[in-house]
């Protein structure tokens, strides 16, 4: 994949349809060996991408989904505290029986901190595998500090166990990271990274992605689907659908043995669609004005 276009080619096979502008920032990212920063509104292919990615290059995809409170900890190692224990009283019982100078007393100490008892975490579990895709499942959940822990592995590809020493990436695993945007970023991070905002497809590319990924579903049936989730967006919705919610409902459709949409079926799975009482609500009002009586 040596240009935005074989890219593109190769991310169409896995069932990814990225437009010019995302394929392109996508080969720069990798070859620039840089970070990817995805926003967008949830269900428009952030996560899909990395995936897709990870198919394609023949890596494997290693996640960190952030949340509140996650810090380096859980994103980088840990040490199995349970093994370590039982790993001492073998020792222990062992010395038991002999004499224990203080040169066994250390070389004990230094065998609790040993590779066998580490616990990698996505972030050191990306830095040694060559190649890997390491994907930062909505970045924007976790708070300041652990933004500026990322930031400063990414920097260096570098981390450091005190116990152990310093791990270096032999090769950069490409790296994307996704924002629903509950908050901003902070500026350093941004400027680490190449950016790219996701945006709703039009009506054509709706239809072609159900189509691609969802290939039993009717091109008919494809286009009332992706036409009708179009005219919802636009509806003063808490969430409006994403293409997740499309192809959901595309889904829900076709395994319901439905060949086109009404209003009857329409409103029947309508939980493939939306996921708020309001939404709800609005929702079946919408469908009636656009699907009739």
């Amino acid at each position: 994949m040596n240009s935005p276009e074989a890219l593109a080619a190769a991310l169409g096979e896995a069932r990814y349809l990225a437009d010019e502008d995302l394929a392109t920032v996508v080969y720069l990212a990798r070859s620039m060996e840089r970070p990817l920063l995805l926003e967008g509104e949830p269900g428009t292919g952030k996560t899909a991408l990395a995936e897709a990615l990870a198919q394609v290059t023949d890596a494997p995809l290693i996640r960190l989904q952030c949340y509140e409170g996650i810090d380096a900890t859980q994103a980088l190692y840990d040490w199995d505290f349970g093994r370590q224990i039982l790993h001492l009283r073998t020792l222990e019982a062992a010395a038991a029986s002999s004499d224990t100078n203080a040169l066994e007393v250390e070389a004990t100490e230094r065998s609790l901190f040993d590779e066998r008892f580490l616990l990698a975490r996505p972030v050191l579990q990306a830095l040694r595998t060559t190649p890997s895709v390491l994907l930062v499942d909505e970045i924007d959940r976790a708070d300041d500090e652990f933004e500026a822990f990322l930031l400063e592995v990414l920097s260096g590809w570098t981390v450091t166990i005190p116990e152990l020493g310093t791990i270096r990436a032999a090769t950069p695993p490409t790296v994307v990271l996704t924002s629903n945007r509950t908050r901003e970023l902070h500026d350093a991070l941004k400027r680490r990274c190449l950016y790219h905002w996701i945006d709703h497809p039009g009506l054509e590319r709706e239809v072609a992605i159900v189509r691609a990924r969802l290939p039993e579903v009717a091109e008919a049936l494809a286009r009332q689907v992706a036409g009708c989730v179009q005219r919802l967006r636009a509806e003063p919705l808490l969430k409006p659908p994403g293409v997740a919610e499309t192809l959901d409902w595309a889904r829900a459709l076709e395994r319901l043995g439905a060949t086109s949409l009404d209003l009857d079926a329409a409103s029947r799975t309508l939980g493939a669609v939306v996921k708020y009482r309001e939404d709800t609500i609005r929702a079946r009002e919408a469908l009636t004005r656009i699907l009739g009586t």
